[in-house]
Protein backbone atom coordinates (compact mmCIF):
# COMPACT_ATOMS: atom_id res chain seq x y z
CA UNK A 1 0.00 0.00 0.00
CA UNK A 2 1.85 3.52 -1.12
CA UNK A 3 0.58 6.30 1.58
CA UNK A 4 0.97 9.06 -0.78
CA UNK A 5 -1.42 11.06 -2.96
CA UNK A 6 1.90 11.79 -5.29
CA UNK A 7 1.38 10.99 -9.28
CA UNK A 8 4.69 10.86 -9.18
CA UNK A 9 5.58 7.78 -6.83
CA UNK A 10 2.58 6.09 -8.19
CA UNK A 11 3.93 6.35 -11.71
CA UNK A 12 7.10 4.77 -10.54
CA UNK A 13 5.76 1.82 -8.86
CA UNK A 14 3.13 1.17 -11.79
CA UNK A 15 6.59 1.36 -14.04
CA UNK A 16 7.79 -1.38 -11.88
CA UNK A 17 4.77 -3.65 -12.68
CA UNK A 18 4.04 -3.74 -9.19
CA UNK A 19 0.44 -4.58 -8.06
CA UNK A 20 -0.77 -1.88 -5.05
CA UNK A 21 -3.27 0.39 -3.30
CA UNK A 22 -3.10 3.95 -2.56
CA UNK A 23 -4.32 5.70 0.44
CA UNK A 24 -3.04 8.99 1.08
CA UNK A 25 -1.60 9.68 4.61
CA UNK A 26 -2.24 13.02 5.60
CA UNK A 27 -0.27 14.90 8.24
CA UNK A 28 0.94 17.88 9.33
CA UNK A 29 4.75 18.59 7.11
CA UNK A 30 5.65 21.54 8.82
CA UNK A 31 9.69 20.97 10.12
CA UNK A 32 10.77 21.30 14.08
CA UNK A 33 12.16 23.77 15.48
CA UNK A 34 15.68 22.78 14.80
CA UNK A 35 15.27 20.31 13.14
CA UNK A 36 17.76 18.96 10.27
CA UNK A 37 16.56 18.51 6.48
CA UNK A 38 17.65 15.09 7.05
CA UNK A 39 15.67 14.56 10.32
CA UNK A 40 12.37 15.88 8.89
CA UNK A 41 12.20 13.61 5.75
CA UNK A 42 12.81 10.46 7.69
CA UNK A 43 10.32 11.69 10.57
CA UNK A 44 7.69 12.77 8.14
CA UNK A 45 8.03 9.31 6.42
CA UNK A 46 7.41 7.67 9.30
CA UNK A 47 4.97 8.96 10.48
CA UNK A 48 2.87 8.99 6.80
CA UNK A 49 3.59 5.12 6.99
CA UNK A 50 2.36 4.93 10.72
CA UNK A 51 -0.68 7.13 9.72
CA UNK A 52 -1.78 4.88 6.48
CA UNK A 53 -0.80 1.62 8.47
CA UNK A 54 -3.15 3.34 11.29
CA UNK A 55 -6.16 3.46 8.18
CA UNK A 56 -5.18 0.01 6.92
CA UNK A 57 -8.52 -2.21 5.89
CA UNK A 58 -8.25 -6.01 5.10
CA UNK A 59 -5.02 -7.62 5.74
CA UNK A 60 -3.12 -9.35 2.80
CA UNK A 61 -3.66 -12.92 1.98
CA UNK A 62 -0.84 -13.99 4.21
CA UNK A 63 -2.27 -11.31 7.21
CA UNK A 64 0.18 -8.45 6.74
CA UNK A 65 0.28 -5.30 4.78
CA UNK A 66 3.17 -3.37 3.68
CA UNK A 67 3.02 0.41 3.81
CA UNK A 68 5.16 2.88 1.95
CA UNK A 69 5.71 6.46 2.36
CA UNK A 70 8.01 8.96 1.13
CA UNK A 71 8.97 12.76 1.72
CA UNK A 72 11.04 15.04 -0.17
CA UNK A 73 12.56 18.17 0.01
CA UNK A 74 14.83 20.30 -1.92
CA UNK A 75 17.87 21.75 0.64
CA UNK A 76 19.81 24.62 -1.06
CA UNK A 77 22.76 25.88 1.50
CA UNK A 78 20.85 24.42 4.37
CA UNK A 79 17.44 25.88 3.94
CA UNK A 80 14.66 23.74 3.32
CA UNK A 81 12.89 23.70 0.20
CA UNK A 82 9.18 22.50 0.03
CA UNK A 83 6.39 22.88 -1.74
CA UNK A 84 5.44 26.68 -3.09
CA UNK A 85 2.74 27.97 -1.26
CA UNK A 86 2.06 30.05 -4.46
CA UNK A 87 3.45 31.41 -8.27
CA UNK A 88 4.83 33.99 -6.46
CA UNK A 89 6.61 31.43 -4.28
CA UNK A 90 7.82 29.01 -6.34
CA UNK A 91 9.11 32.00 -8.66
CA UNK A 92 11.68 32.65 -5.81
CA UNK A 93 12.88 29.02 -5.10
CA UNK A 94 13.72 28.96 -8.80
CA UNK A 95 15.71 31.71 -8.50
CA UNK A 96 17.09 30.59 -6.03
CA UNK A 97 18.65 27.07 -7.60
CA UNK A 98 18.98 28.11 -10.70
CA UNK A 99 22.85 28.65 -11.87
CA UNK A 100 23.69 26.37 -8.56
CA UNK A 101 23.64 22.67 -6.77
CA UNK A 102 21.54 21.65 -5.04
CA UNK A 103 20.77 18.73 -2.03
CA UNK A 104 17.38 16.36 -2.84
CA UNK A 105 16.43 14.20 -0.05
CA UNK A 106 13.38 11.71 0.39
CA UNK A 107 12.66 10.20 3.57
CA UNK A 108 11.31 6.28 2.53
CA UNK A 109 9.96 4.09 5.49
CA UNK A 110 7.79 0.92 5.21
CA UNK A 111 5.83 -0.31 8.13
CA UNK A 112 4.10 -4.05 7.95
CA UNK A 113 0.24 -4.68 9.54
CA UNK A 114 -0.65 -5.97 11.97
CA UNK A 115 3.17 -6.45 13.48
CA UNK A 116 3.92 -2.39 13.97
CA UNK A 117 7.70 -3.35 12.49
CA UNK A 118 9.31 -0.75 10.31
CA UNK A 119 12.35 0.88 8.46
CA UNK A 120 13.40 3.99 7.21
CA UNK A 121 16.03 5.28 5.37
CA UNK A 122 17.06 8.93 4.12
CA UNK A 123 18.41 9.00 0.21
CA UNK A 124 20.59 11.94 -0.77
CA UNK A 125 21.08 13.10 -4.52
CA UNK A 126 22.54 16.68 -5.99
CA UNK A 127 21.68 18.32 -8.57
CA UNK A 128 22.94 21.21 -10.99
CA UNK A 129 20.29 23.52 -12.29
CA UNK A 130 20.98 26.02 -15.46
CA UNK A 131 21.46 29.15 -15.05
CA UNK A 132 17.32 30.56 -15.70
CA UNK A 133 16.32 34.16 -16.95
CA UNK A 134 13.22 35.56 -14.78
CA UNK A 135 11.44 35.12 -18.35
CA UNK A 136 12.22 30.96 -18.50
CA UNK A 137 11.18 31.51 -14.97
CA UNK A 138 8.04 33.15 -15.97
CA UNK A 139 7.36 30.64 -18.45
CA UNK A 140 7.77 27.40 -16.17
CA UNK A 141 5.76 28.80 -13.19
CA UNK A 142 3.45 29.63 -16.13
CA UNK A 143 3.02 25.77 -17.06
CA UNK A 144 1.93 25.13 -13.21
CA UNK A 145 4.15 22.19 -13.20
CA UNK A 146 6.46 23.67 -10.39
CA UNK A 147 3.22 24.31 -7.95
CA UNK A 148 2.82 20.96 -6.31
CA UNK A 149 6.85 20.35 -6.33
CA UNK A 150 9.41 20.33 -3.69
CA UNK A 151 11.71 22.83 -4.48
CA UNK A 152 9.63 24.00 -7.62
CA UNK A 153 10.56 21.88 -10.25
CA UNK A 154 10.30 18.21 -11.77
CA UNK A 155 13.11 16.87 -12.58
CA UNK A 156 10.66 13.70 -15.57
CA UNK A 157 8.91 17.13 -16.60
CA UNK A 158 9.29 20.24 -17.89
CA UNK A 159 11.85 20.92 -15.57
CA UNK A 160 14.46 18.81 -17.16
CA UNK A 161 14.90 21.37 -19.40
CA UNK A 162 16.94 22.99 -16.89
CA UNK A 163 18.79 20.14 -15.16
CA UNK A 164 22.13 19.96 -16.23
CA UNK A 165 23.23 17.24 -14.16
CA UNK A 166 22.21 14.38 -11.55
CA UNK A 167 24.68 13.32 -9.26
CA UNK A 168 22.88 9.79 -7.38
CA UNK A 169 19.69 8.53 -8.16
CA UNK A 170 17.85 9.92 -10.42
CA UNK A 171 14.32 8.36 -9.09
CA UNK A 172 15.36 10.25 -5.75
CA UNK A 173 14.94 13.07 -7.16
CA UNK A 174 11.39 12.05 -8.89
CA UNK A 175 10.62 11.42 -5.27
CA UNK A 176 10.63 7.71 -4.56
CA UNK A 177 14.34 6.21 -4.52
CA UNK A 178 13.91 2.58 -5.91
CA UNK A 179 16.79 1.11 -5.01
CA UNK A 180 16.38 1.95 -1.39
CA UNK A 181 12.59 0.42 -1.31
CA UNK A 182 14.22 -2.32 -2.66
CA UNK A 183 16.27 -2.77 0.41
CA UNK A 184 13.89 -1.51 2.65
CA UNK A 185 11.51 -4.29 1.58
CA UNK A 186 14.47 -6.75 2.09
CA UNK A 187 15.14 -5.63 5.57
CA UNK A 188 12.07 -6.27 6.57
CA UNK A 189 12.14 -10.06 4.86
CA UNK A 190 10.51 -9.36 1.45
CA UNK A 191 11.29 -9.68 -1.99
CA UNK A 192 9.75 -6.38 -3.40
CA UNK A 193 9.90 -9.02 -6.81
CA UNK A 194 6.99 -10.92 -5.32
CA UNK A 195 4.40 -8.08 -5.57
CA UNK A 196 4.88 -8.03 -9.04
CA UNK A 197 1.50 -8.36 -11.13
CA UNK A 198 0.89 -11.20 -12.94
CA UNK A 199 -1.16 -9.23 -15.56
CA UNK A 200 0.12 -9.17 -18.80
Amino acid sequence: MLASESPRRRQLLAGLGLDFTVRPAGVDETPLPGETPAACVRRLAIAKARAGAAGAGAAAADGAELVLAADTVVVLAGQLLGKPRDAADACRMLASIAGREHTVLTGVAIEETPTGRQLASVEATRVRMARMSPAEVDWYVATGEPLDKAGAYAVQGRGALFVEAVHGNYTNVVGLPLPATLRLFAGLGYDLRRFLSRRT
